[in-house]
């Protein structure tokens, strides 16, 4: 059965896309404000889930299929920066150190034989290691526009790849999906992907 993609992200299309999904993409748009008490991982699970549940109510009997991403540096949550400055801060805060890049996945697929629909979510984690950055370094990055759209002001798949040094954990993840996590729900789910 053909996923639907709750997400308009088009690094999560393209993982998907090269792991050999069909799917079709219906972008979520919910309100993804961090309330003051919700954890890392509280956070990016509502927020996956709510974005699973828009798209499900408008496609019903249908596989649907969403995310979010987070970057995480000591208990400080790094989203999409607003602008320049914003980016440039959170690079500075990357600089040197290792930090934690997480996806919250969730997938809502029919039941199996007529049962009822079932709600899965399952959270990644992946340590990411940053070189030191001079301040010429995260002006070039910030002014070649990469990080503006990006959790955590990176690509890890683009430029910003020079500035990486160690990634421990899922790869794709670090781009906006871990495709394994994807596949096994989907499995689980009863789901044929081809």
């Amino acid at each position: 059965m053909r996923l639907v993609l709750a997400s308009g992200s088009p690094r999560r299309a393209e993982l998907l896309r090269a792991a050999g999904f069909e799917f079709d993409v219906i972008p979520a748009a919910i309100n993804e404000a961090m309330d003051v008490e919700e954890t890392p991982d509280g956070y990016i699970r509502r927020v996956a889930q709510l974005k699973t549940q828009a798209i499900a109510a408008r496609v019903p009997g249908r596989p649907v299929l969403g995310a979010d991403t987070i970057v995480v540096i000591d208990q400080e949550v790094l989203g999409k920066p607003t602008d320049a400055d914003d980016a440039r801060r959170m690079l500075r805060r990357l600089s040197g150190r290792e930090h934690v890049v997480m996806t919250a996945v969730c997938l809502i697929s029919p039941g199996r034989e007529g049962g009822s629909k079932r709600l899965e979510t399952r959270v990644a984690r992946t340590t990411v290691e940053f070189a030191p950055l001079s301040a010429e370094e995260i002006d070039w990055y910030v002014g070649a526009g990469e990080p503006m759209d990006k959790a955590g002001a990176y690509a890890v798949q683009g430029l910003a790849s020079r500035f990486v040094t160690r990634v421990d954990g899922s790869y794709s993840n670090v781009v906006g999906l871990p495709v394994a996590v994807v596949y096994d729900l989907c499995r689980g789910a009863g789901l044929l992907v081809s």
